[in-house]
């Protein structure tokens, strides 16, 4: 095996050290990008970046059936992305953590990359 002598490399190494997340911040995100990854949940995620829906109109706008939204919508919730409130008899559903977004978006961008 080779070994490199570029003290630039050094360097770079020490700063990638330094600001690399703990193994338990790394899960945490690699948990993250699991659960976005489904695509009914980011279907969902996509129709609630327009602003709150119920789970009716959630449906209506990604396909498929109630229980279905219903249930990742409760996955959603359990990880801290989407939050829910109570109006009247309905409850409305709406993307709390908006770092997501960012992330759906850059990904939704990059499909239209020609690189």
């Amino acid at each position: 095996m080779a070994t490199c002598s570029n003290e630039d490399h050094k360097a770079k190494v020490e700063g990638i050290k330094a600001s690399m997340p703990s193994d338990d911040k790394i899960g945490e995100m690699g948990a993250r990008f699991k659960v976005i990854s489904e695509p009914s949940r980011l279907k969902i995620l996509l129709a609630l970046s327009g602003g709150e829906l119920c789970v009716e109109h959630l449906t209506d706008a990604v396909g498929g059936n109630q229980s279905a939204v219903s249930h990742q919508l409760k996955i959603l919730k359990d990880n801290k992305i989407v939050k829910s409130r109570r109006n009247g008899k309905n409850i409305l559903y709406s993307v709390s953590d908006w770092h997501v977004l960012t992330m759906i978006g850059v990904a939704k961008e990059h499909l239209d990359c020609n690189e």
